[in-house]
């Protein structure tokens, strides 16, 4: 099971995986990732997704993490957005009765 952590402000991390390669698949995933000038996490990262990409083509089933995608999209836009402060404090709402 991935784990999520959160960081030092308080949003969530990426959920983390740890997994475990023989020393060849290991060497030749350092040397893709320093040839696409990219981190050794982030190459296996995009690995990943071309395989379950590929995988879910040819089984011909939907990408089950479609719907993830959507909700990590609107929260990184969420996130991207810049935090307005309110001018003054809020006013207070009055309700009145109506009166027969």
């Amino acid at each position: 099971m991935a784990t999520r952590q959160n960081s030092t402000n308080g949003k969530p991390k990426s959920p983390r995986i740890q997994v475990v390669l023989p020393e060849s698949i290991c060497e030749q995933l350092n040397i893709l990732a320093t040839n696409e000038s990219r981190t050794v996490s982030n190459m296996a990262k995009v690995l990943i997704q071309e395989g379950l990409k590929q995988y879910f083509e040819k089984e011909g089933k939907a990408l089950i993490s479609e719907l993830n995608l959507n909700t990590d999209k609107f929260r990184d836009e969420l996130e991207k957005k810049s935090v307005k402060r309110l001018k003054k404090a809020p006013q207070r709402i009055r309700y009145y009765k109506k009166s027969d």
